[in-house]
């Protein structure tokens, strides 16, 4: 059996077309983070125009969001937070940088509106929710009015596959949960926040009529 041989000089251009490979894989995985905080951007100016047009009220009091559509205005003050959530939480809909559960209730309903955010990409709305506190405030503002929410616990880490921070809740009253991957830039598990409402201006019993 006999064995190919590299010439030095052909060793030597063998490490240098492997070193030049690994900084462009390393280049890469650096500005992956910034190019998708830059689609985000551009795909919240769009919802932008979509979330304020003409309409937008009569299409979220009938229930007309579709998967993709700007739902509300997501602020955290005390974390400088402001983007527009939309419905659904598919990789596509993610790229946004935050998305609602449409299995749960809509801002300033009873029950538990959960939204999930990313911490690291897609313009990382949720980079610093380990940072809530109880008595931080987080304001949902939709077509139809807006809803404030008060943290009521310090943040809890679950397994990611564990959905019960969005299935079990408080009886009574509206709450709000907010999801993303924890530790950042790691899957392995997710990172909870769970709050109250405690104001809100939109009468909830005129959402679903016609004008």
């Amino acid at each position: 059996m006999k064995f190919f041989k590299l010439s030095p000089r052909g060793a030597r251009r063998g490490l240098t077309a492997l070193a030049i490979v690994l900084a462009l894989t390393g280049l890469g995985f650096a500005a992956y983070p910034f190019v998708t905080d830059m689609w985000s951007a551009r795909i919240q100016t769009g919802l932008q125009g979509e979330f304020t047009q003409a309409g937008a009220a009569q299409r979220y009091r009938l229930g007309e969001i579709k998967t993709g559509d700007p739902l509300t205005r997501l602020e955290i003050p005390v974390l400088g937070v402001d983007t527009l959530v939309v419905e659904g939480t598919t990789p596509a809909a993610l790229r946004a940088g935050a998305g609602h559960y449409p299995e749960t209730p809509l801002p300033g309903e009873g029950g538990n509106v959960a939204i999930a955010g990313h911490r690291t990409t897609y313009g990382k709305p949720f980079n610093r929710i380990d940072e809530l506190e109880p008595g931080n405030k987080v304001v949902l503002t939709t077509p139809l009015g807006r809803h404030v929410y008060q943290v009521i616990a310090p943040p809890t880490v679950v397994d990611p596959y564990d959905w019960s921070p969005i299935e079990e809740f408080p009886k009574g009253g509206s709450f709000l949960t907010l999801t993303s991957c924890h530790p950042e830039g790691s899957a392995e598990y997710r990172i909870v926040v769970r709050a109250k409402l405690i104001e809100s201006s939109e009468d909830v019993a005129e959402r679903g009529k016609s004008t």
